[in-house]
């Protein structure tokens, strides 16, 4: 029995299709909103791939600061430009068509001499510890051996997150002074 005739094996051929698919959508859309779902597509089946090769963490993560954090911040820029209605600029390059053309028919030439001459077999692979990829070893490396890069971090993004806040407090102590009435006048009753 082959591995691609298991369920494990048959799951990763389907998700691998799907991140393929979904990939190829997202350079592919007119729509830079669409483009974005594929990419959150593309991102869920990464994690389903990372599932299925042991690393828990990383697919945890790969959903929860790639497809949700990162996603949510790319779609609120999307909105915030209105970037939904066609843009209407030329090629800077001439002959980009030509190029990307060639490029391709150069990689699908690549490709297909890799799966004729096949891939190059090495002997048996060591396996990974039994609890490699998971959340207690990598919770357990990381607050072992690198707690103080941890830590220094934190310090960095707590610094970061403070100074946001001191100049968007005086950009907005600086509208207040500038057009107090404007900006107060919802504030007060008639």
């Amino acid at each position: 029995m082959t591995y691609f005739s298991s369920v494990e094996g048959s799951l990763f051929l389907i998700t691998a299709l799907v991140a393929v698919v979904s990939a190829v959508m997202v350079i592919t859309q007119r729509n830079p909103v669409y483009s974005a779902l594929f990419l959150v597509l593309t991102f869920c089946a990464l994690a389903v791939l990372y599932l299925l090769l042991g690393a828990q963490f990383i697919a945890m993560v790969q959903v929860i600061v790639y497809a949700g954090a990162i996603m949510v911040l790319f779609l609120f820029v999307i909105m915030l430009l209105n970037l939904d209605r066609p843009l209407e600029t030329q090629s800077k390059l001439k002959h980009q068509r030509l190029v990307a053309g060639v490029l391709a028919a150069v990689l699908l030439v690549e490709m297909i001499y890799l799966l004729h001459r096949g891939l190059p077999t090495t002997g048996t692979q060591p396996s990974p510890p039994r609890n490699f990829g998971t959340v207690e070893e990598v919770a357990r490396v990381l607050f072992r051996d690198f707690v103080l890069a941890f830590e220094v971090t934190s310090i960095v993004l707590l610094i970061g997150m403070i100074g946001v806040i001191v100049l968007a407090k005086r950009h907005l102590d600086e509208k207040k002074a500038a057009a107090p009435e404007r900006i107060l006048s919802p504030l007060r009753k008639e």
